[in-house]
């Protein structure tokens, strides 16, 4: 009876470790960030954007000719290895032909008005001319032929990244957690005149790419050949020039929007750099 019992007891511990882990791998797998710090050993946080602008020369080995990271990054979504995100929350994921959308083009004029659709313009209509029948059933098909217009990969030079700044009580260091990374249309190149959001990523499914993507998710080393670095173990070494363009406040407002653009917001970002690194200092003052 003793013995029933026992193994009654052994297997109802087996279920619930067996439930606890796949809760875990479940809630990992949810996780966006590539190290996820449990919540139980973080003692401080704060979210902070910042901005990656890839045509800064300390930026230039992760844009290298033919092998830059958004060419990495459009590759896998146009694959289907890589799921993209409306925004930085990366919680509503969008669709192949949405991220395309995105990469193209607004035109500023506006396309036909509807005086000129009802007039019947923009309309390929064969029987009007009589020339499709002339020529054959092919020359009149009305069929829309597909035009590619997207932005180049080069010209998508600026990133944007969402990371949290946390200190880790259990390994008493700052960590900087990156969540997402977003590609952005720079306003140079939109008509409308601001930046537009092309889609975010999380972090972790972008490790995954950059792991299995050696020849092309390369930081490239311009001094030694045999020591170019992977894009993920770059991001981890932190080599990279960035500044910070918002950290997580009651108004969700941008370092600009407060202390204004232009040099007074590079001043901004870069005293707000400082004070996370002094906070980081201070914890270890008496």
């Amino acid at each position: 009876m003793k013995l029933v019992k026992a193994i009654g007891v052994a297997a109802g511990l087996m279920l619930s470790v067996g439930a606890m882990a796949q809760q875990v791998s479940n809630t990992t797998s949810s996780n966006p960030s590539a190290r996820p710090i449990p919540e139980s050993d973080v003692l401080f946080k704060k979210t902070v954007w910042r901005k990656v602008d890839l045509r800064e020369k300390q930026n230039k080995p992760m844009f290298s000719e033919n092998r830059e990271i958004t060419k990495v990054i459009i590759n896998a979504v146009k694959s289907g290895e890589l799921t993209p995100y409306r925004s930085d929350s990366v919680n509503t994921p969008i669709t192949r032909e949405e991220f395309i959308a995105n990469m193209t083009p607004k035109q500023s004029d506006g396309g036909l008005s509807d005086e000129e659709i009802a007039a019947g313009f923009g309309q390929q209509q064969a029987e009007d001319d009589g020339w499709g029948a002339a020529l054959g059933s092919d020359a009149g098909s009305s069929e829309p032929v597909a035009v590619s217009n997207e932005f180049f990969p080069k010209q998508l030079y600026l990133l944007e990244l969402k990371e949290n700044v946390v200190f880790d009580k259990k390994r008493s260091r700052m960590y900087h957690d990156i969540q997402s990374i977003s590609i952005k249309v720079p306003a140079t190149l939109n008509p409308l005149g601001f930046e537009q959001n092309v889609a975010s990523f999380k972090m972790s499914d972008l490790v995954r790419i950059f792991r299995n993507n050696p020849d092309m998710a390369i930081w490239y080393n311009a001094q030694n050949d045999a020591q170019h670095k992977n894009l993920a173990d770059a991001f981890d070494l932190w080599l990279f020039s960035s500044y910070i363009t918002k950290i997580s406040n009651p108004g969700d407002r941008a370092l600009a929007d407060i202390y204004g653009g232009g040099k007074k917001g590079l001043l901004a970002a870069q005293d707000a750099a400082e004070a996370l690194i002094e906070y980081e200092y201070s914890l270890w003052s008496y």
